[in-house]
This record gives structure tokens, C-alpha cells and sequence, in this order.
């Protein structure tokens, strides 16, 4: 899964992190793919724990991965696929309340916009 060369002159722990986001480009690793513990990885490269948890904080702080404390590592839904997720959310609640409340989809959007509005000049 991942390889790392040590005679190469980019860090080790860089290595990892470009490892992880290529198979996450090529989709070899995907949202929810859980990835070794620390402890784990580095025993398998025959590396320092701490180069393997320099990765994984730097790819933490990237959004790349996530920890989910004692169950592990895992690959972190992206930014954009969290607001998208959130935005598409936000359009099942509000369309199933104007149904309930009998109103358009325009007279929805106008009282969003008005809320926004007036939110904006709190």
C-alpha cells in the first residue's frame, strides 16, 4: 500500500503524506477506507513511529485523514464534499418543511434570503 525510499531526498514523512493523496486522487483510498495505526505502518516500513505520526498529523491538518479515537484512522470526506453535503441537507430540510407549510419553492427562497438579509446586519 505504502512505500516509501529512503535514499530518496524528499522526507520520509512527506513521502507518506504524497503517497496517501495519490491513492486518494487515483481512488484506491476513498472516504471511510480506514488506513494502519501508527504503531502499525511504521513496524511495516521499518520506520519511527514519530515519522509515521508526522504524516499522519500533517495530513490531519490537510483535511486528508481523520482519527475517530480508539477506532482508528480514516480517510476524511474533503471540505467541498462536506459543504456539498451540508448544502444538499439544508435542501431536503427546508423542502420538507415548505411542504409541510404549503409554501413555494420562491416563497421559500425569499425567506431565506430575507433571514440571510437580516442576519448579515446583526
Amino acid at each position: 500500500m505504502f512505500t516509501v525510499d529512503p535514499h530518496s531526498t524528499t522526507p520520509v514523512y512527506e513521502q507518506l503524506v504524497e503517497c496517501v493523496l495519490r491513492d486518494v486522487a487515483g481512488g484506491e483510498l476513498v472516504v471511510g477506507d480506514r488506513i494502519p495505526p501508527v504503531r502499525t505502518l511504521a513496524g511495516e516500513l521499518g520506520l519511527a513511529a514519530g515519522t509515521v505520526a508526522k504524516a499522519y498529523k500533517e495530513m490531519e491538518a490537510r483535511g486528508v485523514i481523520e482519527t475517530r479515537g480508539r477506532a482508528g484512522t480514516f480517510i476524511a470526506q474533503s471540505r467541498d464534499d462536506r459543504e456539498t453535503a451540508a448544502a444538499r441537507a439544508a435542501a431536503r430540510y427546508l423542502d420538507e418543511v415548505a411542504g409541510q407549510l404549503h409554501y413555494s419553492p420562491q416563497q421559500c427562497v425569499a425567506l431565506v434570503e430575507r433571514a440571510v438579509r437580516k442576519r448579515a446586519g446583526d
